[in-house]
């Protein structure tokens, strides 16, 4: 696919596509955005884009309504257990088929980034360690990227199961944790909050934070670099993607503007890969267990360049202001 640089900003999608057309500035429709989107996301994105740009289908009836978010008991196994995989020299894979939990390791310790549900966490995060040949005991950290049930469920299980192991959450999100009466996989004891800059060491591994409101209010993502065959990978981790399609524009445009702070963040960095906490996003299931298997001379699968990050906050943002019109009008 040719190189191609996406900017949102302020009303209008500005789209160059290297060696084909010129800089245009289309109208801000719903149209233009879904079309910028869509040139944006290519192959590397396109779940992202189908996620965030193609509104769902209504419940059907009031079944569904009813049955929307309840879950009345773990599901099974066979659909969602994942085996880890080594990603990188020192980062590793300890998701299930549908959402990621990661694993750096460093000179000091290891940062484990996401909880996972609370029936996953035993089996793939305390297992999936295990199984790669590493120590849970030596976890410092367990950071969160937002207080959702799919990511934070098994935060209280790992805080009781690894002695002297940190949390690590966004202001708002242990505040709302703090508050609840029946959080899901119990209520973690409340510890370190997660703040702009702040950065997460082990050693010669660390993991900087950047705040990033919108998903929840308190969501975090997360600038790392990670050896990959000897050489730096450097990588920015969005810790919260998916928006509703019936919000305020106050919503979507904290949710835009963060998605903007998080892709200058990652365009300084120098980030070249990008990963998220759902597999639907960043097809990390699979690209983790193709970067475990492939040939010395093989370039990591989520190393898709910095081109190719750019792109992903693109998808989002063009998706952003779409939604933002289909939902106010604005």
């Amino acid at each position: 696919m040719k190189s191609i640089a996406v900017t949102i900003l302020g009303g209008a999608a500005f789209l160059t596509i290297v060696g084909i057309a010129p800089a245009q500035t289309p109208s801000a429709t719903i149209d233009s955005y879904l079309g910028a989107a869509k040139i944006a996301a290519g192959t590397d994105w396109a779940g992202t884009f189908l996620r965030l740009c193609i509104p769902p289908p209504p419940a059907a009836g009031p079944a569904a309504t009813a049955g929307r978010g309840a879950r009345t008991g773990p599901p099974a196994k066979e659909t969602w257990y994942a085996e880890p995989a080594k990603v990188a020299d020192n980062l590793y894979f300890l998701g299930t088929k549908i959402h990621s939990a990661w694993a750096i390791t460093g000179s000091e310790g290891i940062i484990v980034i996401e909880a996972l549900f609370d029936y996953a966490a035993q089996d793939e995060i305390l297992g999936g360690l295990k199984k790669l040949g590493l120590d849970r005991t030596k976890v410092k950290y367990v950071i969160l990227s937002h207080a959702h049930a799919d990511h934070d469920g098994g935060a209280k299980l790992l805080q009781d199961e690894i002695a002297g192991v940190h949390l690590i959450y966004g202001a708002e999100d242990w505040e709302a944790i703090d508050k609840s009466a029946n959080h899901a996989g119990g209520k973690p004891k409340h510890d370190t909050v997660g703040a702009d800059g702040m950065k997460v060491s082990v050693g010669d591994a660390s993991v900087q934070i950047v705040t990033m409101p919108g998903h929840t209010a308190g969501t975090l993502s997360f600038l790392f670099e990670v050896r990959d065959q000897g050489k730096p990978l450097r990588v920015a981790y969005v810790g919260g993607t998916a928006i509703p399609f019936n919000a305020n524009a106050a919503y979507y445009d904290v949710y835009i503007a963060s998605s903007k702070k998080m892709a200058k963040a990652a365009a300084d960095y120098g980030a070249t890969a990008l990963i998220t906490n759902h597999s639907e996003f960043d097809n990390a299931f699979f690209k983790a267990h193709s970067a475990a298997s492939r040939k010395p001379d093989e370039t990591n699968p989520f190393d898709v360049g910095k081109d190719g990050v750019a792109r992903y906050f693109a998808v989002v943002q063009a998706c952003g202001a779409a939604a933002k019109i289909r939902a106010t009008g604005q």
